[in-house]
């Protein structure tokens, strides 16, 4: 799985706009939306959402955890924890790249939000290298990684995969093979 194909999931993530045109219910194979009303706030879906934004039919509200405050006390405490903590969403990095690409006027602080989110994103991977080198170290054979998201996943996976691949080729030619027989003097 790739970046694209991680925001193509996040897109599908209920984000709160208030349109400024009236339409009945929407039925789609994914579920009902609407109806819509004129400055009645809905949840749509993050791509129906950036759609609208982008033809000027509504306002976006950013998630509840957007906000400065929530993110320094979401940073703070992933720094002072060892182990990776839960994010307020399971595709915070994508939902604020999206909001802040196509509806940072509407999103109060859009530039601290930008530098705390990827603060936090800075610290995750900085503590999953420390992981991962450890692991390695160790010889372990397996991990738990708790609270990672997708995306830190598929950012990181493919080095430690390789790396992974790359020390299970070194050792197994160190070690001797049962084909080689050693000759007693």
């Amino acid at each position: 799985m790739d970046a694209a194909e991680v925001e193509f999931l996040a897109e599908k993530e209920l984000v709160t706009i208030i349109p400024n045109f009236s339409l009945d219910k929407i039925y789609l194979i994914g579920g009902d939306l609407g109806p819509f009303n004129p400055g009645l706030p809905v949840q749509v879906p993050l791509w129906l959402a950036v759609n609208l934004k982008q033809r000027q039919k509504c306002r976006l509200l950013p998630p509840e955890w957007m906000d400065v405050e929530k993110l320094e006390k979401i940073r703070d405490h992933e720094r002072k924890e060892e182990t990776f903590t839960p994010m307020p969403s399971p595709y915070y990095m994508e939902l604020t790249k999206l909001l802040l690409n196509h509806a940072s006027d509407n999103i109060p602080k859009a530039d601290e939000i930008r530098t705390l989110i990827k603060d936090v994103w800075d610290t995750r991977i900085a503590k999953f290298r420390v992981s991962a080198d450890s692991f390695v170290r160790q010889q372990e054979a397996h991990a738990k990684l708790d609270n990672l998201t997708l995306m830190e996943i598929n950012t990181s996976g493919a080095f430690l995969t390789q790396a992974l691949n790359h020390m299970y080729k070194l050792r197994t030619n160190l070690q001797p093979s049962d084909s080689t027989q050693s000759q007693d003097f």
